[in-house]
């Protein structure tokens, strides 16, 4: 599906048997619950450790009503086993009202066997997940300005936009306003294995909104996610505002 059609149809796609392997890809671990600090010993993170996921990226020191970045896929990723992806959302695991699981997220994604990607993935707390497909067929240097940001004037209703454009219908996140930490990040799956995957995202003009349609500041890091060997270049000049950032692992 291409991403027009889905801006055009503004329809949430339930989970399908080919959008279900995605979604085993794009799993509930794809959200960040706590701060990461550098480790030793290579680039792969071990299969037990976090079930195989590593992260390169930034938590807002600041609560939000949005973020977003122009996201581009700088090389062409080699992924040996599970995924790799670099995305901008809000929420997390236990992020809910009642501490369940609530967040959403849209980025790249690129899977062993099924390509790249643009999508949007929702989840509602004690409900399945979800996720929507926007593009697929993304290329290196294709930059998408994607932005994860709650509707003027309706508290704790979300929608997801890409170029400019909705590509979700609004989004209820009972309780969230005002409440969550935006993340901007890079992350690597490697499906349970010992494997290495490759990858580099650049994100620009990363941004957070304050409030009303539109009301955007600068988005400064609280946190900084860096797994392995992985890499954070910031491109800003600063080392208190990730405006501008690489993420990339070291291959």
């Amino acid at each position: 599906m291409g991403r027009r059609s889905a801006a055009a149809d503004l329809r949430r796609m339930r989970l399908r048997p080919l959008l279900a392997v995605l979604v085993g890809a794009l799993s509930a671990a794809a959200f960040v619950g706590a701060a990461k600090t550098a480790t030793a010993g290579g680039p792969c993170v071990s299969a037990a450790r976090d079930g195989g996921y590593s992260y390169a990226g930034h938590q807002s020191a600041s609560r939000g009503h949005g973020v977003r970045a122009t996201i581009t896929l700088t090389r062409e990723p080699n992924v040996a086993a599970g995924h790799v992806a670099g995305w901008v959302g809000v929420g997390g695991p236990g992020q809910g009202t009642d501490d369940g699981d609530a967040w959403i997220q849209a980025g790249i994604a690129s899977l062993r066997g099924l390509g790249t990607v643009l999508y949007a993935e929702i989840t509602h707390e004690g409900r399945e997940r979800e996720l929507v497909l926007l593009d697929g067929s993304v290329t290196v240097g294709r930059a998408y300005r994607v932005a994860v940001l709650e509707v003027a004037g309706r508290e704790g209703w979300w929608q997801i936009w890409v170029d400019g454009e909705p590509v979700t219908e609004r989004i209820r996140m009972p309780g969230s306003s005002g409440r969550w930490a935006p993340i901007v990040t890079a992350e690597s799956w490697n499906g349970g294995t010992a494997t290495c995957n490759a990858f580099a995202f650049r994100f620009d003009h990363v941004s957070i909104s304050r409030g009303g349609h539109g009301a955007w500041g600068p988005f400064v890091s609280g946190r900084r996610f860096l797994d392995g060997t992985y890499t954070l270049r910031d491109l800003s000049g600063s080392t208190a505002q990730a405006a501008a950032f690489v993420a990339a692992s070291t291959d």
